[in-house]
């Protein structure tokens, strides 16, 4: 079996990080990306420094860029939440850094607390939600870069495009 390839590895590949290799400066396969998360969540010096928090609205910051991909930095005061929205042709690694978020996708809905990753494909709809009384911090990592996130007005609807972070619109 060849390790390098992740479309080999059975199951979930958040369920086998023993298999995860060290991230390259610049990952390029999906478990590298989520090597990267984790090594970034693992260094707090790296961002808890820049977080902050915006009771009116998501707090976000880019937090890197490398060849094709983008990192961001969140924070979710409580009630604050994404709306459902996909990535457009972004794929994504979501990591929460801090406290507890909750993911609803479909009719699925997870609770996500530190440390917790999910890896999305383009498409994915989703809502990531902080239904609990204490702030969270999220890391997520965007390939290619995200340049679009459509709201969509219940899983599975019509999506309505919204600019990219840079421009205004908070991602998730």
């Amino acid at each position: 079996m060849n390790s390098d390839n992740d479309l080999q590895i059975a199951g979930d590949i958040l369920e086998v990080p023993h298999l995860l290799k060290p991230p390259r400066e610049h990952p390029v396969t999906v478990a590298e990306f989520v090597g990267l998360a984790r090594s970034l969540a693992a260094d707090r010096s790296r961002w808890a420094h820049l977080v902050r928090y915006d009771a009116s609205a998501r707090w976000y910051h880019r937090l890197r860029t490398g060849p094709g991909y983008e990192v961001w930095l969140l924070s979710w005061v409580p009630g604050q939440g994404s709306g459902h929205h996909d990535h457009g042709r972004s794929s994504g690694v979501l990591t929460v850094l801090e406290g507890t978020l909750t993911e609803r996708a479909g009719r699925t809905t997870r609770v996500l607390g530190a440390g917790a990753q999910r890896v999305f494909a383009p498409g994915y709809v989703h809502e990531v939600v902080n239904a609990t009384l204490e702030p969270a911090v999220s890391l997520h990592i965007y390939h290619p870069g995200l340049t679009e996130m459509p709201m969509h007005t219940a899983p599975h609807c019509e999506a309505r495009t919204e600019p990219r972070p840079g421009a205004g619109a908070v991602t998730a």
